[in-house]
């Protein structure tokens, strides 16, 4: 019985130690959010194919790493996507996005609207990790 319970706490210690050790933010990332005619044609190529569902894409080209997101088809204009945060840790780059919905007032038609976004930044060697 105690041996069960010391490995249990072994296990319980160990698990927690690399799991914040991988999450641990170094630094933010600066980048730009692209225009849609600005993105690389292949990425919006790949866009276009996916964008009626979610999607999470990257896309590296010419020292610059591009990272996408999509929500899927909306019911109305007026949604968009918003970079809450894009940083790098020892072992990935993380981005955090959140679907914003028409404000209070705004007119909207209705039409089915595919929001997403892109952002460029330096090319990092490491996995993308979308939270």
């Amino acid at each position: 019985m105690a041996v069960m319970l010391i490995l249990a706490i072994v296990f319980l210690v160990s698990g927690c130690v690399t799991r914040h050790g991988d999450t641990q933010k170094i630094r933010d990332i600066e980048f730009t959010v692209l225009e849609r005619e600005t993105a690389p044609e292949e990425l919006n190529r790949l866009i276009g194919e996916k964008k009626t569902g979610a999607f999470r894409l990257t896309y590296a080209d010419q020292g610059k790493l591009y990272i996408a997101e999509g929500y899927g088809a909306q019911p109305t204009t007026g949604y968009s996507v918003e970079v809450e945060e894009l940083y790098e840790t020892a072992d990935a780059v993380y981005i955090h996005t959140t679907l914003l919905g028409p404000e209070k007032g705004e007119e909207t038609k209705e039409i089915a609207t595919y929001p997403y976004v892109v952002v460029q930044m330096e090319f990092i060697e490491k996995d993308v990790l979308f939270d």
